[in-house]
């Protein structure tokens, strides 16, 4: 029983960390953080809304520098050292979405509840704070901006 629990404590809690052309899965994002050490669990879903600054929102394209992926690591390493975390995932979308694709996933598991919530919390905020990735808005009116994540 011991030995179980010195290989959770020294396993890596980073389960699952991507930037992809593919739909996002909250299926494999759960599963990845999903662990018997774990009491809570918290789970964040950014999706492609319909508008921004008033404007209708017919599609977007998110693109992310060469660093991004090493930038996302850093990332998630921080909230690692930073909470009691068990496990963490976060996958990030690129290439062309549409209206209420999934953007982002991001998961945390703790211990207890209150962990996960605040790592979570943290994770995807230092994610869309420090991680090089562009959206590039398409609007209903003709227009389009470009907004940085970071």
């Amino acid at each position: 029983m011991m030995d179980t629990m010195m290989e959770a404590a020294d396993a890596d809690p980073i389960r699952l960390l991507a930037l992809r052309e593919a739909p996002l899965s909250l299926d494999e994002v759960y599963a990845a953080v999903g662990d018997t050490h774990a009491g809570g669990t918290a789970v964040f879903v950014g999706t492609v809304r319909d508008h921004d600054g008033g404007k209708t929102v017919t599609a977007l394209d998110y693109s992310a520098h060469p660093s991004a992926e090493a930038e996302l690591r850093r990332v998630a390493e921080k909230v690692a050292a930073d909470f009691p975390v068990v496990a963490l995932a976060a996958v990030h979308r690129v290439g062309e979405l549409e209206v209420s694709d999934a953007a982002v996933i991001v998961a945390v598991s703790c211990a207890h509840r209150g962990e996960a919530f605040e790592a979570c919390r943290r994770l995807i905020d230092d994610l869309k704070h420090t991680v090089p990735i562009w959206k590039h808005q398409r609007f209903a009116d003709g227009t389009e901006e470009w907004v940085a994540s970071c």
